[in-house]
């Protein structure tokens, strides 16, 4: 008498194989959706901080002058004293309905007053998505 053994190799078979690649195509696709979202949060969020450190910037300067600067273009300085070495700009890409040209900050002054214009992709610690300005008094949107 022979013995016979008879050996199977085991394998996933090709339906199989495909069936995990769409599942973790699925899930990539989900992972790459909700990156996005929080890139664009966390845009927005830089954005209301920029503004936030250029009103003290603005404010720490008018406390010397009793005018606000003419321009912010790239420091908001006087003489030797340096209020904000570097100002920032927006962060790119432009999130929502704002585009390249609103995503700026637009500084406008008249020696008393002055505002910030910026856009916000979505709303962000109570402000609206959209046109925004900040003021001597705070930020505000604009309906």
């Amino acid at each position: 008498m022979t013995n016979v053994f008879h050996c199977q190799k085991k394998a996933f078979t090709l339906i199989e194989l495909l069936v995990v690649i769409a599942i973790i195509g699925i899930l990539g696709s989900l992972a790459a959706i909700s990156l996005q979202s929080a890139r664009s949060r966390a845009r927005d969020a830089k954005r209301v901080s920029d503004i936030k450190q250029i009103q003290i910037a603005l404010e720490l300067y008018y406390n010397n002058y009793n005018e606000y600067p003419a321009s912010i273009a790239n420091s908001i300085s006087y003489g030797d004293t340096i209020y904000m070495l570097i100002v920032p700009t927006a962060p790119t890409p432009a999130d929502g309905d704002c585009d390249a040209i609103n995503n700026a900050y637009i500084y406008a002054t008249s020696n008393s007053s002055y505002t910030i214009s910026f856009c916000l992709g979505s709303d962000t610690g109570g402000l609206l998505a959209d046109d925004n300005k900040a003021i001597p008094g705070g930020i505000i949107s604009i309906p």
